[in-house]
């Protein structure tokens, strides 16, 4: 009995020791979740060093945001604009931001200068209109920039240009601008993203690529897909051959296999390049509708037909204006009827004087007694 009453109260210290042990585990751990949501702004969710602001209906950055945030999420709000405001204190950690989904329209000057250490940012799926060339600080270290599905009015592209062209993005390695309205590129965009290696413009309406626009970056990934690219220029193709390591995507595109094909196909045969060649077919003409580019042969490039009827078109024009000039010509006839009959009157009298004159002239001098009587007279 004693060794049993030992043993039972050596196991009854044992399990106070283990609850005690538990008890501070547990104190711990609350002490640690209450520290990490130090500062962590109303309705938002903070984790370690992530916050996270998804779908609350606000309209401008919450705040106080915890001084160790390293990755921020803003999204699925109405924050129609971000200035310096917005950040008021320095988060010298932050890496990782993600504003997409905001409906924004505005990003004022100096909005990312309490942000030295951004390296990701997500503007994607807003609606912005006005861009500071100022927004990112001189000394940034932001990589990663995705405008895709921003700028719904190609008359606010320039707004974005401004900002790539500005400098400041000298460290920028992935851009992301698919799914807007381009059109055409200017040939100086990315003349100053020196470290640009990945570049998407899928879906962005691109009709043509200026001689120079892909020059200046040491692009390795270039997204075109789903644009309304009808072919590639020489020049472009010169500038793609400068870069073998730079890897394209075409598919989506309306191509034209007419004459005008004739260098991009050769290039595409003889090129690994283009990664989804076995995607590309012919938009037009009728014949090689939905054919692969790369079944296409050459003597298949033809432009008679076009030519035929662009040529019949001109002929058709060139005879309406030929005729508007003809029936102008005879109305101004008409109208000056009287002075035309005038003047070919006048020229007539005018001939017939002249005539009479040389027939005077003959007949002197083919009657010899009147041409004596003529050289009597004069002397």
């Amino acid at each position: 009995m004693r060794l049993l009453n030992t043993s039972c109260g050596c196991d009854r210290g044992e399990m106070r020791g283990r609850t005690h042990m538990s008890g501070m585990l547990h104190f711990l751990f609350l002490l640690a979740a209450v520290l990490s949501c130090h500062g962590c702004p109303e309705k938002c969710l903070c984790v370690s060093q992530t916050v996270k602001c998804q779908n609350l209906g606000l309209d401008a950055i919450p705040q106080p945001l915890p001084a160790n945030t390293k990755i921020l999420f803003v999204t699925g709000n109405n924050i129609s604009r971000i200035s310096v405001d917005s950040f008021p204190t320095r988060l010298q950690l932050l890496t990782d931001l993600y504003l997409s989904g905001n409906d924004m329209e505005s990003v004022d000057a100096m909005v990312f200068d309490n942000l030295p250490n951004l390296v990701r940012v997500d503007l994607s799926d807003n609606r912005i209109q006005n861009f500071s060339e100022r927004a990112f600080p001189a000394e940034n270290k932001v990589q990663h920039l995705d405008l895709s599905r921003s700028f719904h009015n190609h008359s606010f592209v320039d707004v974005v240009l401004s900002v790539l062209q500005s400098g400041n993005l000298l460290r920028l390695t992935v851009l992301d601008l698919s799914n807007n309205n381009m059109v055409i590129l200017p040939d100086n965009l990315f003349t100053g993203l020196s470290n640009l290696v990945n570049l998407s413009l899928q879906n962005s309406s691109i009709i043509s690529i200026q001689n120079g626009t892909l020059r200046a970056p040491p692009l390795l990934h270039l997204d075109l897909r789903d644009n309304s690219l009808r072919d590639l220029a020489t020049s472009t193709l010169a500038e793609f051959s400068l870069k073998p390591a730079l890897r394209i995507q075409l598919a989506g595109n309306p191509w034209r296999c007419d004459c005008f094909m004739d260098d991009m196909l050769l290039w595409l045969k003889n090129s690994t390049q283009v990664v989804d060649m076995q995607n590309l077919t012919c938009e037009d003409p009728e014949a090689l509708r939905r054919q692969a580019l790369l079944q296409v042969e050459q003597s298949q490039l033809k432009c008679s037909g076009d030519m035929k009827g662009v040529l019949e078109t001109s002929y058709v024009f060139l005879g309406l204006v030929l005729a508007l000039i003809g029936v102008i010509f005879l109305l101004v006839l008409y109208l000056n009827r009287k002075g035309i009959k005038r003047w070919i009157y006048n020229i007539r009298d005018a001939c017939r004087d002249h005539m009479e004159g040389y027939h005077y002239r003959y007949e002197l001098n083919s009657d010899p007694r009147l041409a004596n009587l003529s050289i009597n007279s004069d002397v």
